[in-house]
């Protein structure tokens, strides 16, 4: 009989910490317990699990195709052997990423294929700051009025994590930067059907923007609303503060998550993998797709904003001595 244990996190309607599991070696009936408690909480708490890097990429995989696996998500150097070194200066690509971060977002929506679900292991944790915080996006469509539900119901917004990089911190990376920064944008409803559950929920946050038939400041007004509802309510918001060893596993496809801001001169080593989506849930289509060119022209032509209306305002700069 599995000793399992799913325990509801107090005064919050979604997430639940797991006892009486292992990760490092499941089986399959732990492991349908583990996925039906998922796909009802959002997210799930496992303490005291120390996992590998290759146990973090087994367990990844029992839910799909990675789109990476243990992934040092950290401040600092990781050398080949797995010994951390220099921590990152704030100003690099590196820590600029990883700033970013501290916006609600869901993974990999400004590629292709969006992210099915994710898992972060803490290895070195700072003594203040640096949570995570979720927020449920199936309770927030749920609270929604009906007159915003039909309004938003056939909505979509392009997605581009070069967009939030400038609108969030003035920054503009250059392909130069790294894979994820390119000049495509994806559409993605504003409203999705979880492709397992069938409930719905918004699907938005910091990497949409240029939704197609509003006005620039329209759209900027309905996504900032959209996000700003959906993490007014306490019950709906959940901040973890991090133990070393412990793993936590969420659904991006009805989750937004962020990091919380830090001492960046101290460590914090998380380890992440994350699962890619379904192609028949999660694909916007491909850049050699016709529809990728509207994405293209609608990133092009918000870029030149933002450089103007974030000049001298960049987010957490690193001062010359």
């Amino acid at each position: 009989m599995s000793g399992i244990t799913v325990t509801p996190i107090p005064n919050k309607v979604f997430g639940a910490t797991v006892t009486g599991v292992s990760l490092r070696d499941i089986g399959d009936a732990d492991f349908a317990a583990v996925h039906a408690a998922f796909l009802k909480y959002g997210f799930l708490v496992f303490p005291g699990q120390f996992l590998t890097d290759a146990e973090n990429i087994a367990f990844g995989q029992r839910f799909g195709e990675l789109e990476f696996g243990a992934m040092p998500l950290s401040n600092q150097a990781r050398s080949k052997d797995g010994t951390l070194g220099e921590i990152f200066e704030v100003n690099s690509r590196r820590m600029r990423s990883a700033i970013g971060n501290e916006g609600w977002h869901t993974d990999s929506t400004y590629k292709p294929l969006s992210s099915k679900c994710a898992m972060l292991s803490a290895v070195v944790v700072p003594d203040e700051g640096g949570q995570t915080e979720f927020a449920d996006m199936r309770a927030a469509y749920a609270a929604l009025d009906d007159a915003t539900r039909a309004r938003i119901e056939t909505l979509s917004a392009y997605h581009s994590i070069v967009f939030s990089q400038a609108n969030d911190l003035g920054d503009f990376p250059t392909l130069q930067d790294g894979a994820n920064y390119h000049g495509e944008a994806y559409l993605r409803p504003l409203v999705k059907q979880h492709p397992e559950t069938g409930v719905k929920n918004l699907f938005v946050a910091r990497h949409a923007f240029g939704i197609p038939g509003l006005g620039r400041e329209e759209s900027r007004s309905l996504i900032k609303h959209l996000v700003e509802f959906a993490v007014s309510d306490e019950a709906r918001v959940y901040r973890h503060q991090w133990t070393a060893g412990e793993t936590i596993l969420w659904d991006n496809r009805s989750l937004l998550h962020r990091a919380m801001p830090y001492d960046y001169a101290k460590a914090r080593v998380l380890i992440g993998t994350r699962v890619a989506g379904d192609p028949a849930s999660e694909l916007a289509y491909y850049p050699d797709d016709p529809r990728a060119q509207a994405g293209r022209e609608v990133l092009a032509a918000e870029l030149p904003l933002l450089r103007n209306e974030t000049a001298g305002k960049r987010y957490h700069e690193a001062q010359p001595n």
